[in-house]
Order: structure tokens, then sequence, then C-alpha cells
């Protein structure tokens, strides 16, 4: 049996192999490794987010994002380029304008 890979009481192997949680302010993205049924692994990502309804209640949003093993390198390449062409060229804030960074839509319904 693969390090990790665990069945279920049913005896199918189960579909989730690793995981790893990432909190960001409101955020949580999940990481997740499973497997098809021809054991090739993939990955999903999703975000969840916690959203307030009228009455005080919440539920949570997620979006979910498959990355097939044929795609991977070509992703990371993407992303890497996109959060380096971030890094250097986000204009830097005034400080006046530094002030309304961290306003949440969330708090304008309360």
């Amino acid at each position: 049996m693969m390090e990790g890979f665990e069945k279920k009481e049913n005896g199918k192997e189960r579909e989730e192999i690793f995981s790893k949680a990432v909190r960001a302010g409101k955020r949580t993205y999940f990481f997740d490794v499973k497997a098809t049924k021809r054991n090739d692994y993939y990955l999903t990502i999703t975000e969840s987010k916690k959203q307030y309804e009228n009455e005080g209640n919440y539920r949570f949003e997620k979006h979910k994002l498959f990355l097939y093993k044929e795609d991977f390198e070509k992703f990371a390449d993407g992303l890497l380029e996109v959060v380096d062409y971030i890094k250097k060229n986000q204009p830097e804030l005034e400080e006046s304008e530094q002030e309304f960074v961290n306003v949440e839509f969330d708090d304008l319904n309360k």
C-alpha cells in the first residue's frame, strides 16, 4: 500500500491522498491530492470564504479548481510569473490610501 493511501470501511480506496490547508485572512485555501480510478494523482484547489446572510447566519462559499498532472509544470510556471510580476510592479500606496486597504465588504452589511 502506498504511504498515506488508506482504505475506507467499504474497502474502496480513499479519494484524498494528501491535504494542506492555508488560512489567509477570511479565506482558507485547501490543496488536496486525490486519485482517479486508475490511481493517477491530481490536485484540487478549493477557496472557502465565510459569507454572512441578512439574518446573521453564515455559510461557506466554495470555489474549486481541478489541476491534472500533465498541467502542473505550466500552471506552476504561470503562477510564479504572475506573482513575480505583481511583486515587482505593484505600485506602493500612499499613506492616506493605506487607511482604506483593510475594509471588508462583509462588514458593510452590519
